[in-house]
């Protein structure tokens, strides 16, 4: 989730009115800042959350995996000031995701019970964390029940058509193998969905880049799946 409100939702005049408020309030629970590497794991499946971590810029990516080896990659997010590890803060639970830095980043490291005692003594800043989560869950959501009902060929093709439409929260991998992990699918079934939609004439490949060829006739074809 996002520090700051969205920028669309219910509460979001409200949250913009007590945001200064809560953001200084959030920062006095700030313990440490910290530098990771690319590839340093910030928050690791399975670990026991002891603190939240605020990342005002850089990129992580978010995944999970199985005792098969098999890894789900939710994606990448171009972080501005958002939190990991706010779910475990809520429910006590085993972190769920692992969350990995995809380039050089400082991160402030947030006292987990800090923030727990100042949401019980402000209760009103917990409608910050509902909102936020709210609107995360239902994106991770639409782009897991997609992933589960539809097949690979309609995901990829979805996915570009999506991304011209509007920004979206989660970005795509620049290598093939991440993005088959993103659909969560091996290299060789991704790359076979791939062809198959180039030979469509509905894609094409410049570098490491999907892009659509042509947008209407793309949208005919996600038609065809309803």
């Amino acid at each position: 989730m996002q520090l700051k409100p969205y920028s669309t939702g219910r509460f979001t005049e409200h949250l913009n009115s007590l945001y200064p408020a809560f953001r200084e309030a959030f920062y006095r629970c700030r313990i440490a800042s910290q530098y990771f590497q690319s590839g340093d794991v910030l928050l690791r499946q399975g670990q026991v959350v002891e603190s939240l971590y605020l990342v005002s810029g850089g990129k992580v990516s978010i995944n999970m995996s199985a005792v098969n080896g098999r890894r789900f990659q939710l994606g990448e997010v171009d972080c501005d000031y958002h939190i990991f590890g706010e779910m475990e803060l809520f429910n006590g639970t085993l972190c769920q995701w692992s969350v990995v830095a995809e380039e050089q980043i400082e991160v402030d490291v947030i006292s987990l019970q800090a923030v727990a005692d100042l949401l019980t003594e402000r209760p009103e800043f917990s409608l910050f964390f509902a909102s936020a989560l709210a609107f995360d869950y239902q994106d991770s959501l639409a782009i897991s029940t997609h992933r589960l009902l539809h097949p690979i060929t309609y995901n990829i093709a979805y996915d570009l058509w999506h991304r011209q439409q509007e920004s979206v929260l989660l970005g795509a991998f620049e290598k093939s193998g991440l993005e088959a992990e993103r659909f969560g699918t091996s290299s060789r079934v991704y790359r076979r969905a791939v062809k198959e939609l180039i030979d469509k004439n509905l894609i094409e490949k410049q570098g490491q880049e999907l892009r659509v060829k042509d947008m209407a006739a793309l949208k005919r074809f996600l038609d065809t799946f309803e």
